[in-house]
């Protein structure tokens, strides 16, 4: 993962495919297909797992809701999806076990009837994951319910208590890279795609890179280029064709994160009725309680979403008559926003993205060669990688057998025991982080774990491996990423700027005038977060 290596491969070696886009489809192709044999190159304008695939309800599910709507419209596309979703849960826990989790999710309804509702939905639901060892639903009373989760209203007439999956998506795709890159592929984040490269029938042959770190112009050759770039699919896709017409729809959706008594125990809450018809999460996450998502499209291009007022105000109005204690604006300590890949058929009208299924689609365009990855959610992206990486096997006249299935993730070797001394809590936090890689971090300060932030369980040690062994390029790289500072604590992370900048410059060499530039910077951007949800 040293990146100057990997950009010296990616310049000087010809590759059979080149992934465009690391977030969760994009690492998955590219794992999927150096496990195939294929030479590969993984490349990303920012950050692994920098946009979409980091802003995640952090769920690993089938769907409840397609659940609903394939029975309520008879619509077997939506059934697909929940199948889909349940099959490819296990493969994801299964994989990276430090990173995922079963969790217990409850409903809460406030009559019998409404209970019964519920209770048969998911016990369906259930049973199209068939025997995956997730445990099943179960009907709770009230008094079950409120020993369970006991921030939930007393109001509520009982509660139906389900299980899904788990995960902290950035640490799940930084996972995927390092498998990737230790099994062969070459990777680079902060590396723009600007332009292609066509031979004389107008094929895609290579591609023009701009570094972003180093402020140079580079190039790729590649014999297939694969776009995994989510919601910003269709400018790469017209910029190999620029007669191919749109084909995504990009949803805005963000989450708002509360203080643990909000919401304490390990259980979840699922809000099943809202205004708008989605599904609303309360959800324990790291050491705070996370509240989402929404659904609204977004026209603002590449420009990042924020966490506004009036969603704030819609999620805790939502989640009010769910709550014992009801949060209030002033309560929210962080959040974070995130544009959904919604997959339009030809065609189509992108007004109403809830309308639309997030399946996916291999795109091969017959003009450029390009192939594209679109539409799709985090669950199914081992699948949405496998289809891909099929299509290329058809493209090279090759039948290359998928590996993914049952392949351990870096980090993933069972039984790492805490050092002696070590506190069971912060133990855990660590090994949820790094797996087996946790060693190499508390090596780095010879054991003294120092904490950047007296009041947060961070490390310095943890800057530093993830500048040496995980490519944390700049402050935020670590912040939002590395270890999800950003999305949990504005207050404290900001607080902790000067600190972590240090760090890295240390680490990278920077003069005093980029250092106070990345610390400037990054101060500038947690400022903006707060100011636009006041």
């Amino acid at each position: 993962m040293n990146r100057q290596v990997n950009l010296d491969k990616i310049v000087h070696e010809q590759f059979d495919i080149c992934v465009i886009g690391a977030g969760a489809s994009g690492a998955g192709v590219a794992l999927d297909a150096v496990l195939r044999g294929y030479k590969v190159a993984l490349i990303d304008k920012g950050d692994f797992c920098g946009e979409t695939s980091s802003k995640s309800t952090k769920l690993i599910h089938g769907g409840v809701r397609y659940l609903e709507q394939a029975f309520k419209k008879f619509d077997f596309g939506q059934l697909r999806q929940v199948k889909h979703g349940l099959r490819e849960r296990k493969f994801l826990h299964a994989n990276a076990r430090y990173i995922t989790k079963k969790l217990g999710i409850v409903t809460p309804v406030f009559s019998a009837f409404e209970g019964l509702y519920y209770f048969i939905g998911l016990k369906i639901y259930g049973f199209f994951a068939l025997k995956d060892h997730f445990p099943s639903a179960r009907w709770l009373t009230r008094k079950e319910m409120l020993t369970e989760s006991p921030n939930i209203t007393p109001k509520a007439h009982s509660g139906i208590l389900y299980y899904d999956g788990q995960l902290d998506d950035a640490r799940f795709v930084m996972a995927l890279v390092k498998t990737a890159a230790k099994n062969g592929a070459s990777v680079a984040n902060h590396l723009e795609l600007k332009g292609f490269q066509k031979d004389t029938e107008g094929k895609l042959i290579g591609a023009d890179l701009y570094d972003r770190i180093k402020g140079q112009n580079l190039e790729i050759k590649a014999k297939i280029f694969v776009n995994c770039t989510g919601p910003f699919s269709d400018p790469i896709r017209q910029m190999a064709n620029p007669d191919e017409e749109k084909r995504i729809a990009p949803s805005k959706g963000v989450h708002l994160i509360l203080p643990k008594k909000y919401f304490e125990g390990d259980k979840a809450l699922l809000i099943p009725k809202t205004a708008d018809g989605r599904l609303i999460f309360v959800i324990p996450f790291r050491w705070k309680v996370m509240v989402g998502t929404t659904d609204s499209p977004y026209r603002k291009g590449e420009e990042e979403p924020y966490l506004e007022k009036d969603e704030i105000k819609y999620l805790l109005e939502t989640a009010k008559p769910y709550l014992k204690d009801a949060p209030e604006e002033k309560d929210v300590k962080a959040g974070f926003g995130g544009v959904r890949p919604l997959l339009l058929a030809k065609r189509r009208n992108a007004d109403n993205t809830k309308s639309l299924l997030r399946d996916h689609e291999v795109e091969v365009d017959e003009v450029s060669g390009l192939v594209s990855l679109l539409g799709g959610k985090w669950t199914t992206y081992r699948l949405m990688a496998e289809d891909t990486v099929n299509v290329v096997d058809e493209i090279f006249g090759q039948k290359r057998i998928c590996k993914t299935h049952e392949f351990p993730l870096d980090g993933n070797e069972e039984q790492v025991l805490p050092p002696p001394h070590m506190e069971e809590s912060f133990w855990f936090r660590l090994l949820s982080y790094y797996g087996s890689n946790v060693f190499k971090v508390l090596e780095i300060d010879g054991g003294k774990e120092k904490k950047i932030h007296s009041a947060r369980p961070y490390l310095e040690a943890e800057v530093r491996y993830a500048c040496r062994e995980e490519m944390a390029m700049n402050i935020r790289d670590f912040m939002a990423r590395r270890v999800r500072w950003e999305i949990l604590d504005w207050d404290s992370c900001y607080e902790s700027v000067e600190k972590v900048g240090q760090i890295m410059a240390e680490e990278f060499n920077w003069s005093e005038e980029k250092l106070q530039q990345e610390v400037n910077d990054y101060k500038a951007l947690l400022k903006k977060f707060r100011d636009v949800g006041e």
